[in-house]
């Protein structure tokens, strides 16, 4: 053989070797965001956008949603395999419907966003103020559905508060015309948004739920247990590209919101990289993530904050933490830390 003809035959031999090896196949995966594209929400976009799920063997959509109740919805009914929602109503769901298991798989927001805010000149200062006054807030908003426990906490009836629903849209509009008292909503959502109607910040008074010892998680990761059981290892690669996004939205918040520019050109960039830092400041980068990365949660934090939940959703069982959480799919602590 001459040596023109071994190598076209070592050639045709690598390329046979090659075409044996079958090619890695992506794992679709339809993932539902808990509200509108914003700042809070980049880690998701940004991991796309680089390429981290791709790197993972993932084909991720992201689309936007409609509230927290609505996300674990669509999971549990398989429209979506995963979403990002408040554990809270993840809690719920799962207690009011038994057998459409559905789990929180990494924590975001180690500390909740729930607040009420209103307005100093209503004269509301402390929370039995809030007695015989007016609540406005869409029917669905995680820190309204959690008022009661909220008035459990502080001693006050909360069957005498009026409540007042309306579309998000006009949440913040009632409250600064004087249609309603006080309001229910994220901190880093209707502090912005009252700031954007002309409302200076000293004139907002706020009552957020942690301040009052509602030690809650928030917003997390979310699968369905059908994906969980057939595809573990897209979840685990998930959860670790989603952790490299954290890193990036951490260290270049501008950027972040540029990303999310991308999904909804009509974004105010300015006002998302507030609303952005405002949620790494109070929600994601708290002492105990700094200390232990972020992601995992506290058994017993967890436990105390299902039972206080039980008081706020009037539930008949109290569902265990394994019921809502697991902690399989995570990196180790040592891959999931962040800094500044």
């Amino acid at each position: 053989m001459t040596r023109s003809m071994a190598l076209r035959a070592a050639m045709f031999a690598a390329a046979i070797s090659l075409t044996a090896v079958p090619a890695r196949a992506d794992v679709d995966i339809k993932f539902t965001l808990d509200w509108k594209f914003q700042g809070p929400t980049a880690a998701f976009l940004v991991a796309a956008d680089k390429g981290y799920y791709a790197e993972e063997g993932l084909d991720v959509s992201i689309d936007s949603g409609n509230g927290s109740a609505g996300a674990v919805t669509r999971v549990a009914g398989g429209a979506y395999q995963m979403g990002f929602a408040d554990i809270n109503a993840l809690v719920d769901f799962n207690a009011k419907n038994p057998g459409q298991s559905v789990k929180a798989v990494m924590m975001a927001y180690d500390a909740p966003p729930f607040s009420l805010f209103t307005l100093r000149k209503n004269k509301i200062e402390t929370a039995e103020d809030l007695v015989g006054r007016k609540l406005g807030a869409p029917v669905f908003d995680a820190s309204y559905k959690l008022f009661p426990a909220f008035a459990h906490q502080t001693g006050i009836d909360a069957a005498a508060v009026e409540r007042v629903n309306m579309d998000p849209a006009l949440r913040e509009t009632m409250l600064v015309r004087g249609e309603v008292d006080f309001i229910s909503g994220h901190f880093f959502s209707s502090m912005l948004d009252l700031k954007s109607k002309g409302v200076a910040e000293d004139d907002i008074k706020y009552f957020l739920y942690a301040d009052y010892g509602m030690d809650f998680y928030g917003n997390a990761v979310i699968a369905s247990a059908r994906f969980m059981a057939e595809q573990p290892d897209a979840v685990a690669g998930f959860i670790r590209a989603t952790v490299k996004g954290w890193k990036d939205v951490i260290a270049d918040p501008e950027g972040a919101v540029d990303v999310v520019a991308k999904s909804d050109p009509l974004i105010d960039k300015k006002l998302e990289l507030e609303r952005l830092r405002l949620a790494l400041d109070v929600n994601v980068l708290t002492p105990h993530v700094q200390k232990n990365g972020i992601g995992d949660v506290d058994e017993d934090r967890l436990r105390s904050a299902i039972a206080q939940l039980a008081i706020a959703y009037g539930l008949t069982a109290t569902p265990a933490p394994a019921d809502v959480w697991t902690s399989d799919f995570l990196p180790p602590a040592k891959d999931r830390m962040l800094s500044r």
